[in-house]
């Protein structure tokens, strides 16, 4: 693709699959949309495409048009794969056909929120680093060992650009636009979105909770730290006090008075949400899942699994594609 000065009209086109999060993809439209009122003249165009031409629902239920199909014939500057909870590989194969022509004709090819994730599983990150919505990063870098997968909020490597969810593709289009027409138009968009700050590809997707509490509350850290470490073989409360040198009796006060709940529950819910997105994003056994997560039986973890989300796993895992759950 030849090089576009500054006043060319740069044209993204956005893929949509199944169960996409609306919330990304709107993030990134609107910062377009923005950008040319702002600036008076048409600095971009966006289309949205789907893999069949066919109208898709987000992850809301509800749906975008129009929907072009995506073909070898288009020439966007760049396509951004758009996903959310539900990554089908039954979409691999199409997927991999109709982006391998554009990427050879050097199409920027981007990953919204899970759009990573299947940009990685159709071999198109290789030697690239890329990011993926934090609850996926764990599952992605154990998938795909040999690629670089940071934890940051968006990734900008030549030719490819990838994002996790929510609210940060604004900070990247709000990036590539200060890059592309300068940081005064990107400042402008911001405050017209009440967006106090521009974030940077070095920020972080989360609020650890050594950001929260400081350096005020090192035994909780220390704490949840230990339980995030060991989930396949889950450490017992008297163990854990021991190690962060506490009663067993202080750590449930220290819990309690921070983050409202007991050590044992923090440490079920931290075991179930890891059970969640192995059930979600690969194919393991329901079984498999189990164990990872340190459940000492299949029916044990079947029951902790309904209480807590209201849904056993095995109804979990079949309505993947029908899932109305977003970031």
């Amino acid at each position: 693709m030849p090089a576009m000065d500054q006043y060319s009209t740069r044209k993204y086109g956005f893929l949509l699959l199944p169960d996409f999060t609306m919330i990304s993809v709107s993030a990134c439209v609107e910062t377009l949309r923005m950008a040319n009122r702002i600036s008076g003249d048409n600095l971009y165009e966006y289309e949205l495409f789907s893999l069949d031409g066919s109208s898709v629902a987000a992850s809301n239920g509800l749906t975008l048009h129009p929907i072009s199909e995506l073909s070898q014939d288009v020439n966007p500057e760049a396509i951004f794969v758009c996903a959310g909870l539900s990554l089908n590989r039954e979409w691999e194969q199409k997927l991999s056909k109709q982006l391998r022509p554009l990427a050879r004709k050097k199409v920027i090819l981007g990953g919204i929120c899970t759009g990573s994730y299947l940009l990685a599983r159709i071999g198109q990150l290789e030697g690239y680093r890329s990011t993926v919505h934090w609850e996926n990063i764990r599952e992605m870098r154990e998938e795909f060992p040999d690629l670089i997968i940071s934890a940051e909020l968006f990734e900008i490597d030549r030719d490819r650009y990838t994002c996790s969810g929510g609210t940060a593709p604004m900070d990247m289009m709000l990036t590539l636009i200060s890059r592309q027409h300068g940081i005064e138009l990107a400042t402008a968009i911001s405050e017209q979105f009440i967006y106090d700050r521009i974030r940077g590809p070095n920020d972080r997707q989360r609020i650890p909770l050594k950001q929260r509490f400081g350096n005020s509350q090192p035994k909780l850290i220390e704490a949840v730290e230990l339980m995030e470490s060991n989930i396949e073989e889950p450490m017992g409360l008297d163990e854990l006090a021991q190690h962060v040198g506490v009663s067993r009796r202080q750590l449930e006060r220290i819990f309690k008075k921070h983050l409202d709940c007991v050590p044992t529950r923090y440490y079920l819910e931290l075991r179930l949400r890891r059970a969640r997105e192995l059930l979600l994003t690969t194919p393991r056994s329901i079984v498999d899942v189990a164990f990872a997560c340190g459940f000492v039986s299949p029916p044990h973890f079947s029951k902790c699994y309904r209480e807590f989300f209201k849904i056993p796993p095995r109804d979990e895992r079949n309505n993947i594609g029908t899932t109305k759950t977003d970031f």
